[in-house]
């Protein structure tokens, strides 16, 4: 009985067996017969063992792909084909491709066309003298230089990589964009056919009739002329040069906003703006720029430094014309070799070449220091020309650690020559405290009331003072009064807050370095 079991179990694994056995043939002979090549037509064809020379109108199929040629050779046993002059393979309704050689192996799906090729998806034309395509991933390469031409678009690389399904583009090494109203350059570069976007992660730029463009990463929408540009990105409208970390450039609308490390300038003159956050347009041309927000001026050998929370640039119209207008918001403070300054605002304006100083605004020029509830400054090829102080103007000299020169009135008015302080004129309730020194001793002590008073300076020092219309005041010796309470209303010192250099407008008012 053991043994009549022991057959039975081999009769039932044997009969599994050779099911089973049957079974991957009759798969592997399906698989086989799903891959293999059929040839639909040929004028004629000529058997020599496992090789079909086909020849006049060949037309091949394998699954949904369809090949012409005029000639071509098939290698059953290794199902592949060979197919000489007028090739076309053609995928679903939109996908052709042209050549005038291939080589394809169905078992892999892979399609190695040469010589002229053309690969038309939809409005996308491809050209190249090498093409692979593998017909399972819908992944169309080439290694040896390609083009492309997509609308307005013409792009062309070294290597080229082209997703079907996706209608997307990778383009690497000398990297070409050409469009009539611009060409790009790039090392590496993404193309989206749908959106017509191009991606770009290395160095690239991008020149235009009026704009150059340039950055290491970013993208630029070719259809509605936008662009995000990042790492070292500038760009130049001509009018214009702005640089930063990131940068979002419409030039069709000549609006663009700009992060990190921003830059814009002037062209047309030597001002440069820099700070954290701009946004500009080209027309009418302005801009607003803040965090650390800086305007620099170059005066012939010297410049101007100014910082504040918030830059503002506007052209302005009226019955004269055009002109800018710059505008400085919260805590400004400026530098030059020639003056420092401080106030809580101020406006610039180009068609004068005024600067207006508003709120508790300072002005330190050499040794001088000079102060009023508003403030002007004149200036005439970028050099310092005059100011004048309006309501409450007070000048002060230090004399030494206790001791100041001191003057003041209604209004003032200052000239400048090589932008240092030659003459000054204090017109209404002129009052002045004024040391006099000879040889470096302290000789008298003067101080005077009168309606108007005119200061000459040399080398930034008070030397003579002249009192205009009912003088009235004393000279006392230098020790008759202490020095403490010789002190005009309203006295302040503010060296302390002075700038002492073009980094130094960056302290806070009245905080500690």
């Amino acid at each position: 009985m053991a043994e009549v079991g022991r057959i039975q179990i081999l009769v039932i694994l044997a009969l599994l067996f050779f099911s089973t056995s049957g079974q991957v043939s009759s798969q592997q002979a399906e698989n086989s017969k799903k891959k293999r090549v059929e040839i639909l037509h040929a004028d004629e064809m000529i058997a020599e063992g496992t090789l079909k020379r086909l020849v006049g109108n060949v037309f091949l199929r394998h699954k949904e792909t369809l090949m012409t040629c005029d000639s071509a050779h098939y290698f059953e046993s290794a199902n592949l084909v060979n197919a000489f002059s007028n090739v076309h393979i053609y995928k679903g309704d939109t996908l052709h491709i042209y050549g005038d050689y291939l080589i394809y192996d169905s078992d892999a799906e892979n399609a190695e066309i040469i010589d002229s090729v053309i690969l038309i998806d939809n409005d996308t034309y491809l050209y190249s003298d090498h093409i692979f395509y593998n017909m399972i991933t819908d992944v169309a390469d080439y290694k040896d230089g390609g083009r492309i031409i997509d609308g307005e678009n013409q792009l062309t690389s070294k290597i080229g990589l082209y997703l079907i399904i996706t209608e997307i583009f990778h383009f690497k090494d000398s990297v070409k964009l050409v469009n009539p109203d611009y060409t790009m350059y790039s090392d590496t570069l993404i193309y989206d056919t749908k959106t017509e976007i191009a991606y770009f992660t290395g160095p690239t730029e991008v020149i235009g009739d009026s704009l150059y463009i340039k950055c290491e990463e970013g993208w630029y929408d070719t259809k509605q002329d936008i662009s995000l540009l990042e790492k070292d990105a500038m760009i130049n409208n001509e009018k214009q040069i702005i640089t930063g970390d990131s940068l979002y450039y419409e030039s069709e609308e000549g609006y663009g906003t700009a992060f990190f490390d921003v830059t814009i300038s002037d062209l047309t003159r030597d001002i440069v703006v820099k700070g954290n956050k701009a946004w500009f347009y080209k027309e009418p041309e302005q801009f607003m720029i803040t965090d650390s927000a800086q305007f620099i001026q170059k005066s012939n050998d010297d410049f101007l430094y100014l910082h504040s929370d918030t830059l503002w640039s506007v052209t302005v119209s009226d019955t004269i014309g055009e002109f800018r207008l710059l505008k400085s918001f919260f805590g400004c403070r400026i530098f030059s070799d020639g003056l420092q300054a401080q106030c809580d605002s101020l406006s610039y304006s180009f068609r004068d070449s005024v600067i207006r100083m508003y709120h508790q605004p300072v002005i330190w020029s050499d040794g001088e220091q000079l102060t009023s509830d508003s403030i002007a400054l004149f200036t005439k090829n970028s050099d310092m020309d005059r100011m004048e102080l309006y309501n409450s103007a007070f000048i002060i000299e230090q004399v030494d650690s206790m001791r100041y020169n001191q003057i003041k009135g209604k209004n003032l008015f200052g000239y400048f020559r090589d932008n240092s302080l030659y003459k000054l004129e204090v017109r209404g309730n002129s009052e002045n405290i004024y040391f006099a020194i000879e040889e470096n001793e302290l000789v008298s002590v003067n101080q005077a009331k009168c309606s108007n008073m005119d200061i000459y300076l040399e080398e930034g020092e008070i030397k003579k003072i002249y009192m205009l219309q009912t003088p009235d005041g004393t000279l006392d010796p230098p020790l008759h009064i202490i020095p403490l309470l010789r002190r005009l209303e309203n006295f302040k010192w503010l060296e302390s807050i002075r700038p002492k250099d073009r980094y130094d407008i960056f302290r806070r008012p009245g905080a500690d370095k």
